[in-house]
């Protein structure tokens, strides 16, 4: 039975097609497509917004799906994270205009009270910034266990008129201070915050791209499997960018000093070479172990190559998480 796997277009869509294409081996888009053709025909791909993906797995349109971790939150869909993808790395943050002097949203929530001034923050992140305005010990004080008005186009909902969530459609950064006191955004560096005349106040959750599956596509035998091998495959791309395989010679007066002072995934692999005396030395190490580990090899090796591996597969691990 096939799987269908929802993936995102968008700000996810690049990063998303560079970790597919390290997982299979052939990764075909039809341009003015939304569909996408991976060599096994058990996966159906269709690209969707990022924001539709959890809801659509949620109720089992899609099997499987990759969207952010704070989309998953957002639209509190019931799914089962399987795996973090590692890109896509976002902070969802409120931010106010400079010649606000707010410490931080809870000070803004009881000035405003204090004054008896509507406070509106505009987001597209309705229920996560109400959620968080209520956790605010200002907003429980001055305004109990109400909700806050959240306003759209098409419905109002929540009974607290004072404060307001106000949908965003994008540009969320050009609203305040005439359309709105604050808002509730996404930020990488907070670079257009900052050419907008915004600063941080309060930082809300961090995020990055997930893969997420259907509950009961995972209880299915017929497709528990292919989900898994889906899981095998993005999990050892993601591994696969951290390390480096190396390869070098080294002679049988310095092997044992070059094992003793090498990282390694698990124990490297030696050989005899056909020169009496000299061995080579094959072996998986993180990128962030390569700098200090030159200097030591400049001394005990020799004929050092060096590969970025597409893929290091886990193959017990996902065994593990499979019989779970």
């Amino acid at each position: 039975m096939p799987v269908k796997f929802a993936i995102p277009k968008g700000s996810l869509e690049d990063a998303t097609f560079k970790l597919l294409e390290r997982s299979w081996t052939r990764v075909n888009r039809k341009s003015r497509t939304y569909r996408v053709f991976l060599d096994d025909p058990q996966i159906i791909v269709k690209m969707l917004r990022p924001q539709e993906i959890p809801t659509l797995v949620a109720e089992g349109l899609y099997d499987v799906g990759i969207t952010g971790k704070d989309w998953v939150g957002e639209t509190r869909a019931d799914v089962e994270p399987l795996l973090d993808l590692e890109y896509g790395r976002i902070k969802l943050v409120v931010a106010f205009p400079d010649n606000y002097r707010y410490k931080d949203l809870d000070a803004m929530i009881a000035d405003y009270a204090k004054k008896k001034k509507t406070l509106r923050i505009s987001s597209e992140y309705l229920i996560t910034a109400s959620n968080y305005i209520k956790q605010t010990k200002s907003y429980k004080k001055y305004h109990g266990s109400r909700d806050p008005l959240i306003v759209t186009p098409w419905v109002r909902i929540g009974s607290n008129q004072k404060v307001q969530v106000h949908l965003s459609f994008g540009a969320t950064e050009a609203k305040p201070p005439e359309d709105v006191d604050a808002i509730m955004d996404v930020t990488e560096t907070g670079t257009t915050l900052k050419q907008n005349k915004l600063h941080i106040a309060d930082k809300v959750l961090e995020s990055s791209a997930h893969l997420i599956a259907n509950k009961d596509s995972l209880k299915d035998p017929a497709k528990r499997g292919k989900i898994y091998d889906i899981v095998t495959l993005m999990r050892g791309a993601v591994r696969g960018r951290k390390h480096l395989h190396i390869y070098l010679n080294v002679s049988e007066a310095n092997l044992k000093k070059l094992l003793k002072t090498m990282p390694s995934l698990k124990r490297p692999t030696v050989s005899p070479l056909s020169e009496e005396g000299w061995y080579g030395v094959n072996t998986v190490i993180l990128k962030t172990d390569y700098h200090k580990l030159i200097p030591k090899l400049r001394k005990l090796a020799q004929g050092l190559v060096v590969h970025e591996p597409r893929q290091i597969l886990e193959l017990e691990e996902i065994k593990r998480d499979e019989e779970n």
